[in-house]
């Protein structure tokens, strides 16, 4: 059953109660009594398939909570299996807090899968990753090759089972930041984007959707065969450079989560991916000129 099939009244009393949604290999169960945030994930998480007889690995809230600055004012707080991994939010940023919780809990809980901090696509069944540190615009690019032909995996998430070399999807809502969420909402009109978010620890920060065919393919994994490490930069024209595979180990390696807590699985898991992929540098500023590069390259190897 998909949530849009949900009228609201139940979508709320199923928050209250837990809601139960598949994110690809996982499900997370999300609580809250907080309606405004019931109206935002009713927007955004409407094609995601309901998990509510199904054991869910994530459990998460978000409560409301009197402000310690100022009485007469209210907070949220993200609570995952009843514990508070951040201090508390303005409740404005309810489903930020939420999302970056989600984040946190895949991030540390996770430790059967390589959890590469990368954007990634799909393309002729075959992945292409993204890894990047914040600031390098992988989500923007991410969000923008996902609405023109390549499937999501995630804008954050390589996740990657180290002993068969293959890729699961986690088509989460991709958060764009400060000037990005102009440029997306013009260059992809269509696309459903949550209400801008000022003020966060990440600046103006607003939650794009994915596309629904990517959301319903999330079962589907694939293995990488190229890997780009990007880097946005105003006015460039796109370049394309290969690099050694001594500097790309490195460059993957640091952009891992659990790498070392994977020891030598994790090594020899960036291995092979190094082993097995093209890897480049890639500076691009244009959207159109990017996407005819890659599909160059692609069709090239």
């Amino acid at each position: 059953m998909m949530v849009n099939q949900i009228p609201f009244k139940e979508f709320h009393l199923l928050l209250n109660q837990g809601l139960r949604v598949a994110i690809g290999p996982f499900n997370v169960c999300i609580q809250t009594t907080y309606k405004p945030l019931a109206e935002q994930l009713y927007q955004l998480y409407r094609h995601y398939r309901t998990a509510q007889n199904e054991i869910a690995e994530f459990h998460v809230r978000i409560v409301t909570e009197r402000s310690n600055k100022n009485p007469f004012e209210k907070n949220v707080r993200f609570l995952l299996d009843g514990q508070s991994p951040f201090e508390s939010f303005p409740q404005a940023q309810a489903l930020a807090a939420l999302e970056w919780g989600i984040n946190l809990a895949i991030a540390v809980r996770v430790s059967h899968l390589l959890l590469l901090h990368s954007a990634v696509v799909e393309k002729n069944n075959h992945v292409i990753l993204f890894p990047a540190w914040p600031g390098s615009g992988k989500t923007t690019l991410c969000t923008v090759l996902s609405y023109r032909g390549f499937r999501l995996f995630s804008d954050e998430f390589g996740l990657m089972d180290p002993q068969q070399g293959t890729f699961y999807p986690i088509p989460r809502l991709m958060p764009l930041k400060n000037e990005s969420i102009a440029v997306i909402r013009n260059y992809l009109p269509e696309i459903t984007i949550g209400k801008s978010i000022p003020n966060t620890q990440k600046g103006t920060v607003a939650h794009a959707c994915p596309p629904e065919e990517s959301i319903q393919q999330s079962t589907l994994t694939a293995k990488a065969k190229w890997i780009f490490f990007p880097k946005w930069i105003a006015d460039s024209t796109t370049k394309i450079e290969t690099i050694s595979d001594s500097e790309a180990f490195m460059l993957l390696a640091s952009n891992a989560f659990n790498y070392e807590v994977l020891g030598a699985k994790g090594f020899q898991a960036v291995a092979y991916l190094i082993r097995t992929c093209n890897c480049y540098k890639l500076v691009y500023s244009d959207f159109e000129d990017v996407m005819a590069t890659l599909q160059r390259l692609i069709d090239e190897t």
